[in-house]
């Protein structure tokens, strides 16, 4: 009791300390729906229904849910905490809702058939409030990562503070099953990770081009110039850059204009014909993997992302390289035969030249996973 009193202090001081940022955060375009939301409530009351609960922060988490969903054949509430998250939680849910900053959740948690919280979204108040209202906890897709391990052992007092209100972990692997004990996890299961069960289906069909198509996929901040300097080949393929964030489309293509490269808006043109098409549209990614031969997956080749999911492009049996900062999705990429590593872009050609198309175990027990429901 003391710790959840000495907690709720403390978050509501970190609150009180960053109002005036989250204030001039809110008026920022990318965030001026989840700031007020998560922060003020603002358009986000609780849930009206008693249903399964699920929280997934992230787009690529939300997506994951579907077959789960699916197969649970009935509604479901979702709580996320990113805006592209959101958008797709929408069209799984009955009620969708960004979750609150957890000073709020107290008196805004409404009792939920049962709680399912994606991975490492570790929310103390959350399950504590879920707890005390009597309802079911799980953490589902659990996993520990190798670069955030250490800092989690750090805080393993409050961590073993959260499992205490976690019910059953369904844990990715082996070792996050280990980990997970050693953070205080009551039950863990391992059921493998739910990503590699994907509904991937192809909603537009593209012509082909020519040349290979190489698709450097989900970029961030500065990859897509260090890609194109170091490709000393690019005249033997048609370059598609689908950057991950739709609000950097007119700053990369003001980057390619100023550093020479010519270029087409995918927009405009509605095909791969050119030499570099810059896809500034969102939901197409599955499509162009479609006809890619070679995908450059983005987030992987600077230090603070952690890499994106390998799965999509591999279905495809498309040919994979990644850079070396792929932490966040190091499960995966083990599942994933052929994938190729480059720590060093000096070295993307030969990388390019050796690689071999992908392929992975479509394979998860989504029965067995119910089950514990």
């Amino acid at each position: 009791m003391f710790f959840s009193f000495f907690y709720y202090i403390v978050a509501t001081f970190l609150w009180l300390l960053f109002l005036p940022y989250l204030l001039l955060k809110s008026k920022n375009k990318k965030y001026k729906y989840s700031i007020p939301a998560r922060f003020f409530l603002k358009n986000n009351p609780p849930f009206k229904s008693e249903l399964v609960h699920f929280h997934a922060c992230s787009l690529g988490e939300v997506k994951s849910l579907k077959p789960i969903i699916e197969k649970l054949d009935q509604d479901v509430n979702i709580t996320t905490t990113t805006n592209t998250g959101f958008e797709e939680a929408k069209k799984l849910a009955y009620e969708a809702r960004f979750l609150p900053y957890e000073i709020f959740l107290p008196f805004w948690y409404k009792k939920q058939k049962l709680l399912v919280v994606l991975e490492a979204e570790l929310w103390y108040m959350l399950f504590l409030v879920a707890k005390k209202k009597g309802v079911k906890t799980i953490l589902l897709n659990a996993r520990i990562s190798d670069n955030s391990y250490k800092n989690y052992k750090r805080f393993g007092f409050f961590y073993k503070k959260v499992f205490q209100n976690i019910d059953l972990s369904l844990a990715q692997s082996k070792k996050d099953k280990k980990r997970l004990e050693e953070l205080g996890a009551k039950e863990v299961r391992v059921v493998g990770n739910i990503k590699v069960f994907q509904n991937i289906k192809v909603t537009k069909r593209y012509k082909k081009p020519k040349k290979q198509l190489l698709t450097i996929a989900s970029s961030h901040e500065s990859e897509e110039l260090l890609l194109l300097k170091n490709i000393k080949d690019l005249k033997n393929y048609h370059i598609a850059i689908v950057p991950r964030h739709p609000e950097r489309f007119s700053k990369v293509a003001k980057e390619l204009k100023d550093n020479g490269f010519e270029f087409k808006l995918f927009s405009n043109e509605k095909n791969f014909d050119n030499p570099i098409t810059l896809v500034d549209a969102m939901g197409e990614l599955i499509n162009i993997y479609a006809i890619s031969d070679i995908v450059i997956l983005g987030g992987s080749f600077v230090d603070n992302i952690g890499g994106h999911n390998p799965l999509e492009p591999a279905f495809f049996g498309c040919k994979i390289i990644s850079g070396e900062y792929y932490f966040n999705q190091k499960t995966l990429f083990e599942i994933v035969e052929n994938l190729k590593i480059c720590k060093n872009l000096r070295e993307i050609d030969a990388t390019i030249k050796n690689a071999k198309p992908t392929t992975y175990d479509k394979y998860i027990d989504i029965d067995k996973i119910l089950s514990y429901f």
